[in-house]
């Protein structure tokens, strides 16, 4: 396994949480932060509502998204897990509680996992880099409640075209571009803005023939008023 490992140390490398962190150092590091590595097929569940978790995860291949089912079945979705993030992190302080969501491999993906103590505590060797890696998880944390405080201003927009707007323009904000490509499809864009899919196609039809936007697939193309 360890070798396996070896072969995503350039992953790794180009993640905010070991940016900074040289491919050797980072070798050197795995066992201190006891690190595992699993791959998932996909579909496959990576974390489960109701889980304990004690480690960081990160996900060095693939893509995954965390979502809820509730009691009859109905899902939300709260974002998409790209390579090289971490996700996990709400849940390993000692009172955080067991995991209110679940982790789904969208495709065939491998995962790491740290020890959450041993990533925020430093080695008996007193690796130089250690305190790198834990400032980089604080600025990796940072970001992600930003990436929260987004979805929340989108969902709680009234109607269905005004989340529409909220998520389309911020995604064109953040690509620097008007043509955007998003990482869910109608259904998963749906329970995303916690939407009916029904409505929200027929208010994306609406848009278009107001000649506000184009689409096809996950593909949008925005027009300025």
């Amino acid at each position: 396994m360890r070798e396996a490992m070896k072969e995503f140390l350039p992953v790794l490398k180009n993640t905010k949480l070991f940016s900074g962190v040289g491919e050797e150092e980072i070798g050197s590091m795995l066992s201190c932060l006891g690190a595992r590595l699993r791959t998932y097929k996909k579909g496959e569940y990576v974390l489960r509502q109701g889980e304990r978790l004690e480690e960081i995860v990160l996900l060095a291949c693939g893509r995954a998204l965390i979502q809820k089912e509730d009691y009859w079945g109905n899902r939300s979705i709260l974002g998409e897990i790209g390579v090289g993030e971490i996700f996990g992190e709400a849940y390993v302080a000692p009172e955080s509680g067991a995991l209110l969501n679940d982790v789904v491999a969208l495709e065939d993906s491998a995962v790491f996992f740290f020890d959450a103590k041993r990533v925020i505590t430093t080695c008996s060797s007193a690796c130089r880099f250690h305190s790198m890696v834990v400032r980089n998880l604080f600025y990796a944390v940072s970001e992600k409640n930003r990436s929260l405080v987004q979805k929340l201003d989108h969902i709680s927009r009234r109607t269905t075209r005004e989340k529409l707007i909220s998520y389309l323009s911020e995604e064109a904000k953040r690509q620097n571009r008007a043509d955007i490509s998003i990482p869910f499809n109608r259904q998963q864009l749906a329970d995303y803005l916690s939407v009916d899919r029904s409505a929200m196609s027929n208010e994306l039809c609406r848009m278009r023939d107001e000649g506000l936007l184009k689409f096809e697939r996950n593909r949008f193309w925005l027009r300025a008023n």
